[in-house]
């Protein structure tokens, strides 16, 4: 069943409260440093605004666990807020009370007032219910636009929307038709993409691709668990023994219907774990002892770019190798223009793929670039998200 969005309420005159995913990366001067997550809740609060409501906007930041932490106050993000939405952006320094009520009880039409940091107050990771009565009182109307929190059973994405007439922003919209389109009869062949360092983060959504995708395209740290668990030598690179069992019921049962599993053919490896270590390409099942892979090969470059080029739908979640040093990003970018010039529909999550993306200038080729981390990851495993089952059906 589909959920109600922002075009299906009437927001004229009323307070809207947003629920938005404004948790990004600050620098030390405490400056944003990526505001990808504030631009993608522009279309909505602009939407609301230009229908005459007044906006009550809300998020976290960072992981202050029910204390005041000076340096992840909002005030940086309602400034680029400000900027980007080009209204007047007033930022509160708390969350509720009989200030704040105030304030937000006065909003005209086209008015913004930004809430501090929602995890200062410890009833918000705890959804407690005097809590989300008082972030209630703010609004007439509640919006979450933040699909990147939507698996969390917080106050301000599951108790708030309890207590207020409750739909998805177009960000939410975006996501779940993206990612409801992986799941729901995907243009085949249907090829995954899964990097990053450790497989103990993707089993889950590895044992369900498996059933879903024709096949499963894997890189990044988390294949030596794997080539260990096959027998070969891994030398000194990232294994986690204690995941070798899940790791042979994953790779066991070559039967009908499930994914074929591509794994590296060839690494580069180095002598250290350093930008400037040595290194050289050896077999995959051959890495020298003391040595570590740090990124996939030429040949195996050349393997998954010519099945990406074959796919008709590609997921991507998570970097072929250590990207972020010149002599190791070879392989994240050869897998991401493949993917970007495919002519598939291409969705890509997570915060190393997105980073990845931006890094190649590949932005604007992807059919989706989803937000939404942790959530992404649990809505293709099958889970249901408290903060998509609670707004109200079409």
């Amino acid at each position: 069943m589909a959920k109600k969005t922002v075009r299906d309420v009437d927001v004229s005159g009323k307070r809207v409260l947003v629920r938005v995913d404004f948790n990004v990366p600050l620098s030390e001067r405490g400056e944003v440093e990526d505001d990808t997550r504030i631009r993608a809740a522009l279309p909505t609060l602009q939407f609301l605004l230009d229908k005459g409501a007044s906006l009550v906007v809300m998020s976290h930041l960072g992981r202050p666990k029910g204390q005041v932490v000076e340096t992840l106050r909002l005030d940086p993000v309602a400034e680029r807020l400000k900027a980007l939405l080009g209204v007047p952006v007033r930022k509160l320094d708390t969350v509720v009370g009989p200030e704040v009520e105030e304030v937000c009880s006065a909003l005209r039409p086209g008015e913004v007032v930004l809430l501090e940091n929602l995890r200062f107050h410890p009833g918000e990771t705890a959804n407690d219910p005097d809590f989300a009565a008082a972030l209630a009182r703010l609004g007439d109307i509640y919006v979450n636009d933040a699909f990147g929190a939507a698996h969390r059973a917080h106050a301000s994405v599951v108790g708030v929307a309890e207590r207020l007439p409750a739909v998805a922003g177009l960000l939410m919209e975006r996501e779940l038709q993206a990612l409801g389109g992986l799941l729901q009869d995907p243009a085949r062949p249907f090829v995954a993409v899964l990097g990053g360092s450790k497989i103990s983060d993707k089993l889950k959504v590895l044992f369900r691709l498996r059933e879903l995708v024709d096949t499963l395209i894997l890189g990044g740290g988390m294949c030596f668990t794997i080539m260990k668990w096959k027998g070969l030598e891994i030398g000194k690179s990232l294994c986690e023994e204690e995941f070798l069992d899940q790791v042979g019921e994953l790779m066991e049962g070559e039967t009908p219907g499930r994914a074929e599993i591509m794994l590296p053919q060839d690494v580069v490896v180095a002598d250290d774990f350093r930008p400037d270590a040595e290194i050289r390409v050896v077999e995959a099942g051959g890495i020298p002892p003391g040595w570590m892979g740090l990124d996939i090969g030429p040949r195996t470059r050349d393997a998954y770019a010519s099945r990406i080029g074959e796919a008709a739908t590609i997921f991507w979640n998570g970097p072929m190798g250590v990207f972020e040093w010149e002599r190791f990003q070879e392989g994240t970018r050869r897998v991401a223009e493949a993917i970007a010039s495919s002519g598939a529909v291409t969705v890509a999550g997570g915060g190393d793929t997105i980073s990845a993306i931006r890094k190649f200038g590949l932005e604007e080729s992807f059919t989706h670039i989803s937000t939404g981390g942790g959530a992404s990851m649990e809505f293709l495993e099958g889970k249901a998200l408290p903060g998509v089952e609670v707004l109200q059906e079409k």
